[in-house]
Formats: structure tokens, sequence, C-alpha cells
């Protein structure tokens, strides 16, 4: 039975009894199926069958053109992550075949029991800064953790384009922000620094690097913490992941990490203070990760610059009418406060 809920066009629950019984998992009805919020525009719904709980992952009901490979991306390394001890869903079942539900490519995985810390904050956190303290560290823990996986020995090998992945970065992002000028009205982008920044990475690039998985969007809203301690119960939001240069992960933490310049992008565990300083963050890394983290200016710098550039993205839709005129106004804000932050590790 269709929930009256959930509408058909996005899950059809038929379909879904039907392909959830071809893959042997088990029978029955469906139970306390709700849709989730979040942070992303891929849908969640999560929701009882037998004696199991299970989140259903979709692409928006207006998916992009990338969309379905991304979901098929993610499945694969959500996959090829079960059992190595990375804080990650478990992934129960894939189906690649966007054919089989009304164009959309899903999968199915477990229900991480957690809270995401820039939307809330339990009691126990919000009361405590040595607690808040931890979960900065575990923030970087749990990074480290993915950043030792050998990717090869996974089952990845084949995935990405590693080669020539940090060479590709500037002129791959300058080449996005150019793109933004064919949206009628978009000015241009105003962004003090932008050549400066470009600049400096190109001039500074790390001369060696070792491949990885990346997550690629590696910041607090994307992390699920438990709610009985400082532990990160799991890294979500997969989408974006890759195989490229993991400290490029780590220096997006520290891009994204809460501060004047990124004040709305860290939400109440930043309004609530108490974190562990960036070079803390560091610190924990380098203890558990054989990487070089000698040129760690250089990855921070090069996350403020590809973080602003996707946020003027909106902000240049929102310009041509395709977005609400005050998010685009403040994520504009967001990558002025980025670059700006970029030039500060610069110059440090």
């Amino acid at each position: 039975m269709q929930p009256d809920h959930i509408d058909a066009s996005l899950v059809d629950f038929g379909v879904l009894t039907d392909w959830m019984d071809g893959q042997g998992l088990p029978g029955g009805a469906f139970e306390a199926v709700e849709r989730l919020g979040g942070g992303t525009q891929n849908v969640l719904i999560r929701f009882w069958r037998g004696p199991r709980e299970y989140v259903l992952r979709r692409p928006p009901a207006h998916p992009r053109p990338k969309s379905n490979d991304a979901l098929r991306r993610e499945a694969r390394v959500l996959a090829a992550l079960s059992g190595t001890g990375v804080r990650a869903p478990r992934l129960i079942a894939a189906c690649p075949d966007e054919t089989v539900m009304g164009g959309a490519v899903f999968y199915l995985m477990e229900s991480v029991r957690g809270f995401n810390p820039t939307t809330t904050l339990p009691d126990l956190h919000a009361g405590d800064p040595a607690v808040r303290h931890r979960m900065g560290l575990e923030a970087a823990a749990a990074l480290a953790e993915l950043g030792a996986i050998d990717h090869v020995a996974v089952g990845l090998g084949d995935m990405g384009r590693p080669e020539g992945f940090l060479e590709r970065q500037v002129g791959r992002w300058l080449s996005e922000l150019e793109s933004y000028n064919a949206l009628d009205g978009y000015p241009g982008p105003r962004i003090p620094g932008l050549t400066k920044v470009a600049s400096w990475l190109e001039d500074n690039r790390p001369p060696t690097w070792r491949p990885g998985i990346m997550h690629g969007d590696y910041h607090l809203a994307n992390l699920l913490y438990s709610f009985t301690d400082s532990e990160v119960a799991a890294i979500v939001d997969w989408e974006m992941c890759t195989i490229g240069d993991p400290l490029l992960d780590l220096g997006w933490l520290i891009a994204t990490w809460p501060g004047e310049e990124t004040a709305k992008l860290s939400g109440a565990i930043g309004a609530a203070g108490g974190l562990p300083s960036p070079a803390e963050l560091a610190a924990v890394y380098a203890a558990r990760s054989d990487r070089d983290l000698s040129a760690l200016t250089w990855y921070a710098v090069m996350a403020c610059f590809k973080l602003g550039i996707v946020l003027e993205g909106t902000h240049a839709r929102a310009c041509a009418g395709k977005a609400a005129k005050d998010v685009g106004d403040l994520l504009h804000a967001t990558t002025l406060g980025l670059f700006a932050r970029a030039l500060t590790f610069m110059e440090a």
C-alpha cells in the first residue's frame, strides 16, 4: 500500500515491494514511513518492513543531469566501505537501473541514530563545552579513518580520474565560475582576491600526493553524532565522493570550520562554541595518518576557492531569477567570507 504522505512519483511502494522481494529482503507491510529532512536535495525516506529498518535514498523529484550517476557512485563507495570501520551508513541493497523506479536510481541503507550538530544540539552536547571540543576532534579522527583506506584494495581502483587531479582543480573551478556568466542578470564574479588566490594555488601546488577515497563535502553538517557521547555515528551525503586527494577533505573541514566567515555554515554547534582549533584538527589527523600534511595550507585555500565558487553559482542563479534572492545573497556573502579566509591562510 502506498503511504498517503509519500508521493508515488518519488517512491512507488508497489514497485519497491517487488524489487525488495526480488532482492530476498524480508517481506511484510511498510510501517513508520517518514520522509527525512537534511541539507541535501536528494530524497531520504525511512521505514520499517518486517523486522528491519531501512532508509531509501534517491535523487530529487527534478534530478540534475548527473544525479543518477552520483547515486550509483555513492552506492558503490558505501558497499566498498562496508566492513572497513569507516563510519559510513551500511549499504543494504542498490538499484542502479533507473527504469525500475520511474527514472531514478535508488538504494537502501541502514538507519543511523544520530543528530546533525549544525541543526540541533541535545542537552548533553549543548551544556558541556568539553563534549563539543571532543566532537570536533572526533570529526578529524573519523576523516583520518577514511583517508587511510586503500581504495584499490576495496575494489575502487577503476573509479574516478586520480591522474592529474590536483593539477586540474584551479582550471576546473575557474571554468565553472566563467559558466555563470551565461545566466541573464548575473553581473559577473565580484570576489575580492579571486585572481590572487587562483595564482597562489597554481604556484604552490603540492608536488606529490597519494590518491585515496575522498568524501568531497566533508564538514560538520554532513556528520551525524551519537546522542550519548561525542562520537561521530556516521559520515553522510556521499554524492560528491571520488578518488582524489583525501587531504582536500581535511582542507575542506578546516575551510568550513566555525568562525566569523563561515558562521552561516556551522549553525547550532558553531554558535555554541567550545570547538578545537584547526591546528588541533590537523594534529588529530596527523596522529592517525601517514600522509604528508606539510602543504595543509594549500588544501585549506583550495577548499575555500572551490566551495566559494560552488556557492557563487546559487548567487548567479538568484540574479537570473532561478533561485531565491535571500539565499543567493547569503551564499554570496559566504563566498566573500571564504575568499577572505583563503587570503588569511595564505598570509599566515
